[in-house]
C-alpha cells in the first residue's frame, strides 16, 4: 500500500516534493516544543488548491490521516502527526494573490509569512500593514490567523481571526469551498451579512478542512511610531493601568512583560505603550492623554515611566521582536516552550504569582512572562514561559509538567488556554459545557465522518 500511496503522491506533486524517507520524516515528527515524536508515513509539499485537493480526496478514500501544516511553530504539538499519515506542508503555497488598497484587505496563499507580507507592503502599500505578532517572520500569517493568534494590532482590532474576511477550504473529502463575501462575490471583503461559516476552520485546529486561501484585513500604517514603558512593583495594580490606557483610545498595542534578568527587572511588571502619528503633534497629544491618565498613580510613587536608552527603545519597537524568543538561549541545549492562555484582564496578579511558583516547584529557573492586551481591555493574552534544555531529558520533563500545570492554572483562573496541545484539549471538553461538547463533536462527524484530518486533536470520546 505504501508503494501505491508513494506514486499516486508523485503524481500529484512531482517526485520532488514528496517524501517517505526517514531522515525527512524525522523533522516533520515532532515541533519545537516539549511534545514527543510521531512519526508520518509521507509529506507532500503541494503548489495549488487542486492539487490538495486531490491529496486530500486519495487521503479520503483510503482512510489515511491528513495534517496540514504551515511553519509548524506552535510549539504545542500540533502538526505533529499523532497517528501518522501525511503531513500537507503548505510552505509552497506562498503567493500574495491581491491587495485592494481602498478596502483594506489581502488575499493571500496559506504558505505566505508575515516576514513576506509585511516586506511586500512595506515595498508596494507603504500606508498599509497588517496585525504582525511577535512570532519569527517565517511565522504563516494563515496560521496564525486559524489559532485566534495577537499581534500588534490586537488591542484596537481584537484577535487575528477577528480580521478573516473569507476563506478557501479543501474539505475531508476533497471539496473546495470559499466561505465570506468571495462565497458570492468576486470581493473577499467581509465575512458579514452572510451566516458565519468562517467559524468552522477557526479553532479548529486542523481537523475540519484545510485553508488554502484566505483574505485578511489591512491596517493604516502611520509615519512615526513610539514607545512608553510604564513600570510598578505591585501587580495588582496592573489592571487599573490596562484599563486607564485603554480608555484614552490613544494607543497601538500595550504589552505586560516581567522577567528576572537582567536584575534591573526583576520583581517589576512593565507596560509597553505603543503610540503612533502621522506627525510629532500627533504624538505628543497621545503621549500627553496616557500620561495624564496615569498621572495621580505616579504622584502617589506607585509606579511611573521608565527612561529608555535608545538601544533599548530600538528593540521594544522592532516588529517582530527580537527579544521574546531569546529566552531559548537561556539554558545550554537551547530550548522553551509556553502556555499562552486568553484570561479577563483583572485575573493578572494572580497568572503573574502562581506562575513564578509553577517555576520554582519544577525547577525551570529562569521564567518570563509577557501579556498582551486583546481589545479594549476585552481580554489578555497571557503567556508563561519556560525554557528548557533540549539535550536534556530531565530538563524537557520538568518543562513539560511545568506546562500541563499551566494549562490546568489558565482554566483555574476563568481563562481558556490558548493553541492547546492535546493535555490542555482534554482540560477544556472536560470542562465544556455538555451540549456544546456534543455539537463539536457533531460538527466534526459531519464534516470528517471518516476522521482523517488531523486526528488526535479536538477528540471527544
Amino acid at each position: 500500500m505504501k508503494d501505491r500511496i508513494y506514486k499516486a503522491l508523485v503524481e500529484i506533486v512531482g517526485e520532488e516534493y514528496v517524501s517517505a524517507n526517514p531522515e525527512e520524516l524525522y523533522i516533520y515528527s515532532y515541533d519545537p516544543g516539549v511534545a514527543g515524536p510521531r512519526r508520518p508515513d509521507y509529506v507532500v509539499l503541494p503548489k495549488t488548491t487542486e492539487e490538495v485537493q486531490r491529496i486530500v480526496k486519495l487521503a479520503y478514500e483510503e482512510g489515511i490521516p491528513v495534517v496540514p501544516m504551515g511553519a509548524g511553530l506552535t510549539l504545542t504539538g500540533l502538526t505533529v502527526p499523532l497517528k501518522g499519515g501525511i503531513v500537507v506542508d503548505l510552505r509552497r503555497m506562498d503567493q500574495i494573490l491581491e491587495v485592494n488598497e481602498r478596502a483594506r484587505y489581502a488575499i493571500i496563499e496559506a504558505g505566505v509569512t508575515h516576514g513576506q507580507l509585511k516586506a511586500y507592503l512595506e515595498r508596494h502599500h507603504p500606508r498599509l500593514k497588517h496585525s504582525l505578532p511577535d512570532a519569527p517572520p517565517s511565522a504563516t500569517v494563515a496560521g496564525n490567523a486559524l489559532i485566534h493568534g495577537q499581534g500588534r494590532l490586537s488591542q484596537q482590532y481584537g484577535f487575528t481571526s477577528d480580521m478573516i474576511n473569507g476563506l478557501e477550504v479543501v474539505l475531508p473529502n476533497g471539496e473546495v469551498c470559499r466561505l465570506g463575501s468571495c462565497a458570492v462575490s468576486p470581493y473577499w471583503f467581509s465575512r458579514a451579512p452572510l451566516p458565519d461559516l468562517v467559524g468552522l476552520f477557526v479553532g479548529w485546529l486542523g481537523t475540519t478542512g484545510i485553508v488554502t486561501k484566505l483574505s485578511i484585513k489591512l491596517y493604516p500604517r502611520k509615519k512615526f511610531r513610539d514607545v512608553e514603558v510604564f513600570v510598578t512593583e505591585d501587580p495588582e495594580l496592573v489592571p487599573e493601568v490596562v484599563y486607564r490606557v485603554t480608555y484614552t483610545e490613544m494607543v497601538e498595542d500595550v504589552d505586560i512583560w516581567a522577567q528576572p534578568y537582567p536584575p534591573i527587572y526583576a520583581g517589576l511588571q512593565h507596560t509597553s505603550i505603543y503610540l503612533t502619528g502621522d506627525s510629532d503633534e500627533e504624538l505628543e497629544f497621545k503621549r500627553r492623554m496616557v500620561w495624564d491618565a496615569l498621572k495621580d498613580i505616579i504622584d502617589r510613587r506607585e509606579g511611573g515611566f521608565m527612561m529608555l536608552t535608545p538601544d533599548m527603545k530600538a528593540t521594544l519597537l522592532a516588529t517582530p521582536q527580537p527579544s521574546v524568543a531569546r529566552i531559548a538561549d537561556v539554558k545550554k541545549g537551547g530550548g522553551f516552550s509556553y502556555v499562552g492562555a486568553i484570561i479577563p484582564v483583572d485575573r493578572f496578579p494572580e497568572a503573574y504569582r502562581r506562575g513564578i511558583k509553577i517555576s520554582e516547584r519544577h525547577g525551570i529557573g529562569t521564567y518570563s512572562f509577557m501579556a498582551r492586551v486583546v481589545g479594549r481591555g476585552h481580554a489578555l493574552m497571557f503567556a508563561w514561559s519556560y525554557p528548557f534544555n533540549r539535550a536534556d531529558p530531565d530538563s524537557v520533563e520538568r518543562a513539560r509538567r511545568a506546562l500541563d500545570e499551566t494549562d490546568e492554572l489558565a482554566l483555574e483562573l476563568g481563562g481558556i488556554p490558548w493553541k492547546p496541545g492535546v493535555y490542555g484539549q482534554r482540560l477544556i471538553m472536560e470542562r465544556m459545557d455538555s451540549t456544546a461538547l456534543r455539537l463539536l463533536r457533531e460538527v466534526k462527524r459531519l464534516l470528517d465522518p471518516k476522521g482523517i484530518m488531523n486526528p488526535g486533536n479536538w477528540e471527544v470520546s
